[in-house]
């Protein structure tokens, strides 16, 4: 029988994400006479006239399949991490989304978070120009990112606790060449399997050495207990993606060491307490 089409409905980009509570400049916050570094003052006391460096999209998870509008409660989620990505990178022109899909399940061959993702890849590039793009996803939106990574414009990818369900089609891995991939998952997450996390980012790593993956132990798929250094330790990679600059130390050993080190590598309790006061001139220690 055939397949029903599906109703139309068109992925948004939504507002650009603003930092929280925490002053920055870009968002209305900024001293008279100041300017983003490398950038415009932004028209009105707002983003809009901001000339921004780099963008994040945020990709929330969902469902396998539903053509049920997308979920609030899983696009609230990426919300906390958006902004304190921005917080993070504001200062040197750092702009975030968190991508609104059609759709909030994956629906088997359809992929529509995947589409969803790199439709706003490119519509990224058509509002700020370009730019090098980050896609950050969790969960389903963990799978999207991996997908739409061969995107030209996406150079980095961070999949937190992806869904990656295993069958005889394996996922594919040769659009992550030339990406720089950070791959984080919770040793007792009982919803998404973290064996094939680690299975698939074996598998990255063959063709493309810029791959690493970090366990949490003892966390489970929300990443609640250890969010802090889940925080701090997705503002490094994607800040060190993005801008070009020196990894934290753990990253950088992860992304150079061969399987299964690199890709077992344990978050320790704490990581980024010592990167939130760099020595002078440099944003990590």
């Amino acid at each position: 029988m055939a397949s029903q089409a599906l109703p139309a409905r068109g992925a948004r980009l939504g507002r650009p994400v603003a930092p929280g509570l925490v002053p920055a400049p870009g968002w209305g916050h900024l001293l008279p006479g100041q300017r983003l570094r490398g950038g415009e003052r932004p028209d009105d006391g707002g983003a809009t006239g901001a000339t921004f460096r780099a963008v994040v999209l945020a990709l929330p998870g969902g469902d396998a399949l539903s053509t049920r509008r997308r979920s609030p409660m899983a696009a609230a989620l990426m919300w906390p991490l958006a902004r304190h990505l921005v917080r993070e990178g504001v200062a040197d022109g750092v702009v975030a989304h968190v991508v609104h899909y059609r759709f909030r399940g994956w629906n088997g061959g359809h992929a529509h978070p995947a589409e969803d993702a790199e439709w706003a890849v490119g519509e990224a590039v058509r509002r700020y120009g370009d730019v090098p793009v980050c896609l950050v996803g969790m969960d389903m939106g963990g799978r999207a990112a991996l997908h739409a990574a061969g995107h030209p414009a996406v150079g980095s990818v961070v999949a937190l606790a992806p869904w990656l369900p295993g069958g005889p089609e394996p996922e594919p891995v040769k659009q992550l060449i030339g990406r720089r991939v950070l791959i984080v998952h919770g040793t007792q997450d009982e919803s998404t399997d973290p064996d094939l996390s680690y299975r698939f980012a074996e598998r990255a790593k063959k063709v493309n050495r810029q791959v690493c993956r970090f366990e949490v132990h003892s966390d489970g798929h929300g990443l609640h207990q250890h969010r802090a250094e889940v925080f701090a330790l997705t503002t490094d990679f994607v800040l060190g993606s993005l801008l070009d600059q020196p990894y934290a130390r753990p990253v950088a050993d992860a992304l150079a060491a061969p399987p299964p080190l690199g890709l077992r590598m344990p978050l320790a309790t704490g990581f980024g307490r010592a990167l939130r006061h760099p020595p002078a001139g440099s944003r990590r220690a």
